[in-house]
């Protein structure tokens, strides 16, 4: 064991072995990303064959369809068009309902998170409203708003604005105070201490809301969709059902997570660049 100086004239205890030098080379992140996504893409080429056997011959392909005829489904919705107008509205409705719920579950989150007055008051009306199933409100919101986009919209932002807003407000709330309190000392004005102190220190617990909030805001829409509407892929798993048509159902659905896994990897991308300086919380 041999001894160094530390960064405050301290010895350090430093192990024969610990030298970076002598320590083998760390395993190659693209070569690990490699194998995890060989290996993801073997359990689903299983899952579908098994699921492609047992269609017709263990199970009746009535109720389960088969993948080979929900690819072509696929193929001839895209072929020919006609899944487009259908995805484009149902994407138009997620994003202004991610968009109402996000923006209004951080800014009420942080006013909650940052004044203990207002959460005292606030806290309580809050709570109930996340009692509410959100979707049972569906037939409501049809009241209200009719069947236009209007109502897909807040239905989604209804159901996102709860998981934003709770991370938002608990992540203002773990603001070190200390931390706080000797950028005061410092001389920051509130200004300076929101932007550079507050929100940044905030920001993983938002981006955790967000992930989790953006496939309920595509629940939301397609909910809206199924309850009452006239295109969208929600109505289109609604008219599909109504014609005893599983393949078309199930092809809709495959639609949905290719949406949903394209925006969570946007979403990813964006915190990873917005939480470049802390890589520890950066999630994949």
């Amino acid at each position: 064991m041999s001894t160094s100086v530390g960064p405050r004239g301290g010895l350090e205890l430093t192990d024969p072995g610990s030298d970076p030098a002598d320590l083998p080379p760390p395993p190659s992140v693209g070569l690990a990303g490699w194998r995890l996504l060989a290996v993801r893409t073997l359990v689903i080429a299983a899952v579908l064959a098994v699921w492609q056997l047992a269609s017709g011959r263990w199970i009746d392909p009535f109720f389960v369809g088969s993948p080979t005829a929900i690819g072509e489904r696929l193929w001839e919705w895209v072929s020919t068009g006609y899944i487009f107008s259908h995805l484009l509205i149902t994407l138009q409705e997620a994003a202004l309902g991610f968009l109402l719920g996000a923006t209004s579950g951080i800014v009420l989150g942080y006013l909650l998170g940052r004044y203990v007055s207002l959460a005292k008051i606030l806290d309580p009306i809050v709570s109930a409203l996340n009692a509410l199933p959100r979707l049972a409100l569906a037939p409501l919101f049809v009241v209200w708003f009719g069947i236009d986009i209007e109502m897909k919209m807040v239905l989604g932002g209804v159901i996102v604005f709860f998981l934003v807003f709770y991370n938002t407000a608990h992540g203002v709330r773990d603001v070190d105070e200390e931390l706080q309190d000797v950028v005061r000392v410092l001389g920051a004005n509130q200004r300076h201490l929101v932007w550079k102190v507050i929100v940044p220190s905030a920001l993983p617990s938002i981006y955790v809301g967000l992930r989790m909030a953006l496939p309920y805001s595509l629940v939301g829409a397609v909910v809206g969709e199924i309850v009452a509407a006239n295109r969208g892929l929600g109505w289109l798993i609604s008219y599909s059902a109504g014609q005893f048509d599983t393949n078309g159902v199930f092809a809709s659905l495959v639609i949905l997570m290719i949406v949903a896994m394209a925006l969570n990897a946007v979403l990813s991308m964006t915190q990873r660049r917005a939480l470049k300086w802390r890589p520890g919380l950066v999630g994949g």
